[in-house]
């Protein structure tokens, strides 16, 4: 059996530290809003190259309190990702906004940059570009074209913790970036988290508001806020975790290049193929075939997990139906739901099981 993600080595490789930070916690008798979440959030800010951190409920939170933080609102627009995680919209339509989606770049998967000038309209507030998988978007193209049109640019790291542009983090790239550190994520909580990082000052005092019932001082509300506290606990485990982030980051790499050569040449198989300025951290590996639904039955029979990132592109979904978006609308995003496929990833895969998958995947395709 070959997991596609194996959740437990985490804890056996760190347990005395994670176990540490959970005494500490909770001998202490503080669990919300205290000294770890403080700490964490001063060592991300740093790991990220930001002045600020502000420590969220989740990912979704963070996307849109940083969009609340601006008053972006209704008749307001948000050029968005096509092909993404729903999330991306939701924080849109959350705070009354519309969406404006704009398709991947031909190579997929992250938005494109030149189709992003078409979809600015006098009503455009912000985009929100997906660093999808772990590979970040063209940051530079569109800070360039966000800049000439003022425009904010909030960053979608929740998969991407960790990459860079051109040497820089992701999460310092735009205006904000809004961070999830679900378990599943490259650094995870044990539970749900998130943050959003910003050298924005005035954006980062509101935030800290916002998160806490519109009050920076225990029982006066200066605005009708929100309960988005990342707790002690999971900050705790995020700290001890941010120490191997970039260690784990690096093992990830070796398991796609290995990917990369086990799967290569394999007819009807397309890998993933990141640009020469970004470095990913691949928090998933996704193949593309039209052999999508035979390759996980084979696979499947071996024991070795698959997962679609992701079947439905946002248009499609139920919860859009009201946007009338049918199918053919955004062609490319809907061609990937239709062929992508995530491999096992992860930095505590051994070599023999990636070639035991890259063999199984050529058995089936040859």
């Amino acid at each position: 059996m070959i997991a596609f993600l194996d959740m437990k080595s985490v804890y056996a490789e760190l347990k005395p530290e994670l176990d540490a930070a959970y005494h500490r916690v909770m001998e202490s008798g503080w669990y919300v809003l205290g000294k770890e979440v403080e700490a964490f959030e001063a060592e991300y800010a740093a790991f990220c190259g930001t002045k600020h951190c502000i420590g969220l409920g989740n990912g979704l939170e963070a996307l849109e309190l940083a969009l609340r933080g601006w008053d972006i609102g209704p008749g307001d627009e948000v050029i968005v990702p096509s092909n993404t995680y729903i999330a991306t919209w939701l924080a849109v339509t959350a705070v009354g906004a519309r969406v404006v989606p704009v398709e991947p770049t031909p190579a997929g998967p992250n938005i494109d940059p030149e189709r992003l000038a078409a979809a600015i309209t006098p009503r455009t507030k912000a985009i929100m570009p997906v660093h999808l998988y772990g590979e970040p978007a063209d940051m530079v193209a569109i800070a360039a074209l966000a800049r000439k049109h003022g425009l904010k640019v909030v960053e979608d790291v929740a998969q991407a913790q960790g990459s860079k542009v051109r040497g820089r983090r992701a999460g310092a790239l735009g205006d904000a970036g809004a961070h999830s550190f679900f378990p599943t994520k490259n650094i995870g909580a044990f539970g749900d988290g998130g943050a959003v990082t910003t050298d924005d000052d005035e954006l980062a005092d509101r935030l800290r508001a916002l998160r806490n019932y519109g009050s920076k001082v225990k029982y006066v509300n200066l605005e009708r806020g929100f309960n988005s506290r990342l707790d002690e606990l999971q900050a705790a485990f995020l700290r001890v975790k941010l120490r191997h982030l970039d260690r784990w980051n690096e093992q990830r790499r070796r398991v796609a290049a290995r990917y990369d050569d086990k799967l290569a040449g394999i007819p009807g198989l397309s890998l993933p193929r990141a640009p020469q300025w970004a470095e990913p951290v691949w928090h998933l590996y996704v193949v593309r075939t039209p052999h999508r639904v035979e390759l996980i039955k084979a696979l499947d029979g071996k024991g070795i997990g698959t997962l679609v990132h992701y079947p439905i592109p946002p248009h499609l979904q139920q919860a859009y139906a009201d946007l009338g978006l049918g199918r053919g609308t955004y062609p490319l995003a809907e061609n990937l739901a239709d062929t992508v496929l995530s491999l096992p990833m992860g930095p505590h895969l051994k070599p023999e099981q990636v070639d035991e998958v890259a063999a199984a995947v050529r058995k089936a395709l040859s």
